[in-house]
């Protein structure tokens, strides 16, 4: 039966939207851990979003687990593995990615259908010792392998949570038999407090083989101590489980460690098996898993992006067409005010308001904001005494009709920063007269969505998102924090409060001038979502790129998703 909605549930009330740039589309469920989620990568590849329960979040020694944990499982490559994606144990709360497998867990195909045929059995244990053959290789013990962290894929089983079981202290029990995790699937010595090894999965994988051929843990079901002194003190009743099955289970659960096979014997003698019954006709891999894993469940869509933290990129298209705001009013006329004194006319009070602003972003600034304060004065002096440069090509008549915005009102100025009426681009000399189109800021070239990884590169010319290392901007992830750099470009990280605007960026990147090869390369140690990027090309152009998802867990499959604005020198 392919029932949807008991695989996804809707989101509740307390439910975050997004984890760490992540967009929650489903709940997928909840454990001992925390809760599970279902999201999506940039291109749109499902994805499982685990989050921790916060009073595990708040145990330092949780913590420092998890990040252990994490580190280690970024090693773990495997057919039969859900890869992990993307974590952070620092997070507020800890949370771990990793690839979303569409697939009931061993608890559900065998709660809904009952004890599995001998072949799917073998198929199940060759695929789980495949995959511990990964994870023990990384370094890891998984410690709470059991039916439902068990994914019945189409194409073969999936173990997953095997980077989150040591940070949660899966050995850990009291007399009272409160323990984390399931008893009915450790090992004796995992029960009874004792060394876990390698040796404990496999223990575990032949308690996860039973209950697939029974339809019930072996020990037996009732009270957590029971269960537990019955694996501590008995022998497993090996004459309930199909007879092909009981020599290889004999040696998975053996009470001697040592004497437990390993994963790579496991996978020897089932294929061995596997090979002897499809050969008599018993059926291949592919039909017992269509068989138990019932037809698949359609996968809901990414949630539709909203409008990003900072919305320029998105109201500043180079197309759209807005009217000036005082298409009767020559924009170089001074607002109307009572007469001023000596000394208070409206070149005065143009300069001051830019001083002002200037002083504003000069908190965070501090290195270019004097020079830019001098340089912009000058500027405006210069096109005092030169009315006629407002329109000539040079530099510094360029300069001049940008910092002409700050001549109109206080809302007229914000309307133009955030790509509003009264700077929106798309006019073209038809629409206004030439003073009004003198006056405009430049316009914003809006490319949302810019894909980074170690293979491609941006532009700030066509084709801005390139499939090779040759543009202004590469990525590099050589270890967990990674960094972007350019040959090209200066570089600098924004701390203040998102919505960044043009002059900020030409601030701070007066600068960054002084110190060019400082500036050349940026750590994205720092770096979330929404944190936004200031970029000066040589050729003077100026972009602002604002982090959307940064996954960075896996340096060799790192990248990075950013909406890029640019405004180009000149126009």
């Amino acid at each position: 039966m392919n029932d949807a909605t008991r695989v996804f549930e809707p989101l509740q009330a307390d439910d975050p939207p997004t984890v760490a740039g992540y967009r929650l589309a489903a709940r997928l469920g909840a454990g001992g851990m925390g809760r599970v989620y279902l999201s999506h990568t940039p291109g749109g590849r499902p994805v499982a979003i685990k989050v921790i329960r916060p009073e595990l979040a708040d145990d330092p020694a949780f913590r420092r687990g998890f990040r252990r944990e994490i580190k280690a499982a970024r090693r773990v490559r495997g057919a039969y593995t859900a890869e992990l994606i993307d974590a952070d144990a620092d997070g507020v709360p800890p949370w771990l990615a990793t690839l979303y497998m569409p697939g009931p867990s061993l608890a559900e195909a065998v709660a809904r259908r009952g004890p599995l045929p001998v072949p799917a059995v073998l198929w199940l244990m060759a695929g789980v010792a495949e995959a511990l053959e990964a994870v023990h290789g990384a370094g890891i013990v998984h410690r709470d392998l059991k039916p439902s962290n068990v994914l019945l894929a189409a194409d073969g089983p999936r173990v997953i949570d095997f980077g989150i079981s040591l940070a949660a202290d899966i050995t850990s029990h009291t007399a009272t038999g409160a323990t984390v995790g399931t008893p009915q699937f450790m090992a004796p010595e995992q029960a009874s407090a004792g060394e876990v090894t390698a040796a404990t999965d496999v223990f575990a994988l032949g308690q996860t083989a039973a209950f697939a051929a029974l339809g019930r843990p072996l020990y037996g079901e009732g009270s957590a101590v029971g269960v537990l002194y019955r694996i501590v003190h008995s022998e497993p009743e090996l004459s309930l489980l199909p007879a092909q099955l009981r020599p290889l289970m004999a040696r998975c659960l053996a009470a001697d460690p040592r004497e437990r096979a390993t994963p790579a014997e496991i996978v020897a003698w089932c294929r061995q098996r596997l090979g002897a019954d499809a050969g008599a006709g018993e059926g291949t891999g592919p039909a017992v898993w269509r068989e138990i894993a019932g037809p698949e469940v359609q996968v809901p869509p990414p949630v539709p992006h909203p409008t990003p933290v900072h919305t320029l990129p998105l109201l500043g298209h180079p197309h759209q067409q807005a009217p000036h705001p005082h298409p009767q009013q020559n924009p170089w006329a001074p607002p109307p005010t009572q007469p001023t004194g000596r000394g208070e006319g409206p070149d005065r009070r143009r300069r001051a308001r830019l001083v002002t602003a200037v002083a504003t972003a000069g908190a965070l600034l501090l290195a270019g904001a004097t020079w830019t304060a001098l340089e912009v004065g000058n500027r405006l002096g210069d096109r005092d005494k030169s009315p006629s440069s407002a329109s000539g090509p040079s530099a510094s008549s360029r300069a001049t009709g940008r910092a002409s915005g700050t001549e109109t009102d206080t809302d007229t100025d914000a309307e133009a920063e955030t790509g509003g009426t009264a700077g929106a681009g798309g006019r073209t000399s038809q629409d206004v007269d030439p003073l009004a189109t003198a006056s405009d800021r430049p316009r914003p070239e809006a490319h949302a969505q810019q894909w980074l990884d170690a293979k491609t590169s941006l532009s700030f010319k066509e084709p801005f998102s390139r499939e090779d290392r040759k543009g202004d901007i590469r990525f590099n992830c050589k270890d967990p924090s990674c960094e972007l750099e350019s040959d090209t470009s200066l570089l600098v990280m924004m701390f203040a409060e998102p919505g960044t605007t043009l002059d900020m960026c030409r601030l701070i990147l007066s600068g960054a001038e002084k110190n060019k090869s400082r500036h050349r390369v940026l750590s994205l140690a720092a770096a979330a979502a929404g944190t936004e990027i200031c970029v000066k090309h040589s050729s003077g152009d100026i972009a602002l790129l604002v982090v959307q998802v940064k996954s960075t867990a896996l340096p060799d499959i790192a990248f990075l998703t950013l909406d890029m604005t640019i405004w180009r020198e000149g126009s």
